[in-house]
């Protein structure tokens, strides 16, 4: 089974009107990134995933990120209607602040819409990820078996720190909750090696691969700490929809070896990159098919 675990939400139900299309040009070196798409399109682009996970980010101004058409008070909902749609290819994930008043009260909200994980963008969304309000956020998700995906490493956002992704936040975050499962987004680009060794010492720790594949000496790079430390089963496929889809995460990986052509530098095993693609990423995250779930 193909598990893509970092895609977001379709901002359209239906085809985008001319006006409203968002075209990015920063998020990819190889062409801009059109990041307003309708349900249609992330299923033409996520064909080769029998299973999604889908979220948005809960950011207060969400035109400045990523020229989302709805306010954060619709984020949740527009991504638990979009997992109802097709509940047995689709699992949704929260998002929210934890420096909101009633962040408890949208989080138990949105648990009873289905959603079953959390999307977390500190860099995004201007919380201290170490700060007080984040880590009582991260234990109430603790205790009820919620598992948190973080946004980790760079961004062409200018607002954006930095020093809220770097990776080894995530391992504060997990010495202090060692039973919170948390993925690691982008294996922490351009950080690989700080997300390895990350990954490496917290069974719960996790790293997707998601767009690492559209820079090749950063994928190579990554994925060979990974061999390096012996961690490569602590790795998941994602694609970051609508940056690139999972096709393209799959061929992209496949490829990592091919800028070593003519030199003598050490492989990633092929077998790695193929269990990278079919990583059991449900049961690391202590979720269930969703056709089971349903």
């Amino acid at each position: 089974m193909i598990i893509d675990v970092h895609a977001h939400t379709p901002t359209h139900r239906d085809e985008v009107p001319a006006g409203e299309r968002r075209v990015y040009p920063n998020w990819r070196t190889d062409r801009p990134v059109t990041t307003t798409n309708s349900w249609a399109d992330f299923d033409t682009a996520m064909a080769d995933a029998d299973v999604s996970i889908v979220f948005n980010i809960a950011a207060d101004d969400p035109e400045t990120m990523t020229g989302l058409p709805y306010p954060p008070e619709r984020t949740n909902d527009a991504t638990a209607e979009f997992v109802a749609d097709d509940p047995s290819k689709r699992i949704g994930f929260l998002s929210v602040n934890p420096l909101w008043d009633n962040v408890f009260e949208e989080t138990e909200r949105c648990r009873e819409l289905g959603l079953v994980g959390v999307k977390l963008g500190p860099n995004y969304q201007d919380f201290d990820p170490l700060g007080e309000p984040a880590l009582a956020f991260y234990a109430y998700c603790e205790r009820h078996g919620l598992p948190i995906l973080f946004h980790q490493g760079a961004s062409p956002m200018r607002h954006a720190p930095l020093r809220y992704t770097y990776p080894l936040v995530t391992d504060e975050v997990a010495i202090r909750f060692p039973e919170l499962r948390i993925v690691m987004a982008h294996m922490g680009h351009p950080w690989g090696t700080e997300t390895v060794v990350t990954i490496r010492k917290h069974p719960h720790v996790y790293a997707d691969v998601s767009s690492i594949y559209l820079r090749p000496w950063v994928c190579y790079q990554s994925l060979l700490a990974a061999v390096e430390w012996g961690c490569t089963q602590k790795l998941l496929l994602g694609s970051d929809f609508p940056i690139a889809n999972t096709g393209e995460a799959m061929a992209g990986l496949r490829r990592v070896n091919d800028i070593l052509e003519g030199t003598k530098l050490p492989r990633v095993p092929d077998e790695v990159v193929e269990r990278i693609i079919h990583a059991d990423a449900l049961g690391a995250l202590g979720l269930s098919v969703p056709a089971v779930r349903t």
